[in-house]
């Protein structure tokens, strides 16, 4: 006698609920430009080119005397900072009293292409701080940068410590060869002089490419089978939509700042080294002599842990902290771990120096 094989009932169901949902879909999703990602009011106080800083309204009567001032990363928008309310860094940090600021870089075009580390350091970036400094009549701010605007952030830091009090590098880019990264890899063999000089800026679409390809498969089926399985979860649905807006909105590169990029920081691995130079400046990072604050994500797949954490070990402050998360480069700033462990231990840190 032979048992016949049977399929279970259940696995049944579930196709079928997958195929419901997945018809379902245009129903009851929205489309990418009815969601709106800028849950936090906001003013722009300051422009210079195409940047804009922002000031973000206060939500508490008392406030930390020093300002913080985000320097965002070059890739995709700010928005992650301020994705939705429930896991908003920005709206947690003024929750805390902080008075935030947030440089957007904006949108380079054609004519931008010889914008180089120097523009974006001693220009966009000097340019906001001053501003802050002479609105709220302080001599020195406090500032914090994500990932590579924590990069742009160690230079300025460097170059200008009598203007920052203290210094927040949230998932830096900054030893270039200890990166273990698919970025990182494809990095240290580019061409870039000769692809700056073909493209010109660096477009969207390969920024697109090297997010495709550092988890191909997370990034493409995996996490659109996930969607389609809670396709009833509204709120599920929505922070999906918001993440896939702001992963879909990225601004090209400056070829000239992009070049210099891949040259010093991954094939040279000139700022780890204290040979680094912006602006005909040398950088050295035991200039960094404020209290600074390393935050690092163990999971990290954007910029490996072993890229961020020397910046700890080379700068010239006494009064410095690293810490580490157990979760990724997006889930250290906007989830609920950052809710609850990331943004308290900084905000912590912070109040106790501003």
């Amino acid at each position: 006698m032979h048992s016949e094989s049977k399929i279970d009932p259940k696995i049944i169901e579930e196709v079928l609920k997958f195929s419901k949902n997945v018809i379902d879909a245009p129903k009851l999703v929205s489309a990418p430009d009815e969601i709106s990602l800028e849950v936090t009011p906001h003013d722009t106080v300051h422009e210079l080119d195409k940047t804009r800083l922002l000031r973000y309204r206060p939500l508490t009567e008392k406030q930390h005397k020093t300002p913080l001032l985000i320097s965002y990363a070059l890739i995709n928008r700010y928005h992650i900072l301020d994705i939705q309310p429930e896991k908003s860094w920005v709206r947690n940090l003024l929750q805390q009293g902080f008075d935030v600021y947030m440089l957007d870089w904006g949108t380079p075009t054609s004519m931008d292409k010889y914008l180089d580390f120097d523009d974006y350091v001693n220009g966009y970036l000097d340019s906001a701080v001053e501003y802050i400094k002479n609105e709220s009549s302080n001599e020195k701010i406090s500032l914090q940068g994500y990932c590579t605007g924590a990069t742009i952030s160690t230079a300025y830091t460097a170059l200008h410590p009598e203007s920052v009090k203290n210094y927040i590098a949230t998932a830096p880019v900054i030893d270039g060869w200890r990166d273990t990264t698919v970025i990182s890899n494809l990095a240290k063999h580019m061409d870039v002089e000769k692809m700056v000089e073909t493209i010109g800026n660096m477009p969207p679409e390969f920024m697109y490419y090297c997010f495709s390809v550092l988890k191909p498969f997370e990034q493409g089926i995996e996490k659109y089978v996930k969607f389609f399985k809670n396709i009833d979860n509204k709120k599920f649905v929505d922070n999906f939509l918001r993440v896939e807006k702001w992963l879909g909105d990225t601004p090209p590169i400056p070829g000239e700042l992009f070049k210099q990029w891949i040259k010093d920081i991954y094939q040279e691995n000139l700022l780890i080294q204290n040979k680094m130079y912006v602006g005909g400046e040398h950088i050295d990072l035991k200039k960094i002599n404020m209290p600074t604050f390393t935050q690092i994500a163990v999971g990290d797949h954007l910029v490996s842990p072993e890229c961020s954490m020397p910046l700890h070990y080379a700068i010239g402050s006494e009064d410095k902290t690293l810490r580490m998360y157990p979760t990724g480069h997006v889930g250290m700033i906007a989830s609920s771990l950052s809710q609850k462990k990331v943004l308290p231990e900084l905000g912590k840190w912070l109040s106790e120096r501003s």
